[in-house]
C-alpha cells in the first residue's frame, strides 16, 4: 500500500477529534523541534501553529458549529490569545512553551472526550453540522 493510499484510508476512518488531535500533534512537534532551530525554522513552525488556530477559529464562528456557546466562546478567546502571544514570540519578548502548553492542553480534552464517545461518533472541535 503507497503511502497516498494510507494517508486516505486513515482520513476517512479516523473521527474528527482525532484527526483535530493528530494536527496538534504535529504542530506543536514542530514548535518543539524547532524552538532553538533558527529563527526561520521557528518562524514557520509558529506560523503553521497560528494557521491552525485562525481556521479553527473561523470554524467555530461558523453559524453550522453545534458546540455549546461557552466552549465556542472560549475557544475563540484562547485563538487570539495564541496570535497575541506568536506575535510576541516572534518578536523575542516571550517564549514559546506557552503555546506548546496550550496545544498540549487542547491535545489532552480531544483525547479525553474521544475516549468518552464511540468511536466514530464523536465530533471534534468544529463540529459542524453535516453538509
Amino acid at each position: 500500500m503507497s503511502l497516498q493510499s494510507y494517508q486516505a484510508t486513515q482520513r476517512s476512518t479516523e473521527s474528527p477529534r482525532s484527526t483535530e488531535y493528530r494536527l496538534f500533534a504535529q504542530v506543536t512537534r514542530s514548535m518543539m523541534e524547532n524552538r532553538d532551530a533558527g529563527p526561520a525554522k521557528l518562524f514557520d513552525a509558529l506560523e503553521w501553529n497560528r494557521k491552525v488556530w485562525l481556521t479553527l477559529q473561523g470554524d467555530l464562528a461558523h453559524p453550522g458549529n453545534r458546540l455549546p456557546d461557552k466552549l465556542k466562546g472560549q475557544l475563540i478567546s484562547l485563538s487570539l490569545w495564541v496570535e497575541r502571544h506568536t506575535s510576541k514570540v516572534i518578536q523575542g519578548k516571550a517564549r514559546i512553551e506557552a503555546l506548546i502548553d496550550v496545544n498540549r492542553s487542547i491535545m489532552e480534552g480531544l483525547a479525553a472526550s474521544a475516549a468518552a464517545t464511540t468511536a466514530g461518533a464523536g465530533k471534534g472541535l468544529s463540529n459542524r453540522t453535516a453538509a
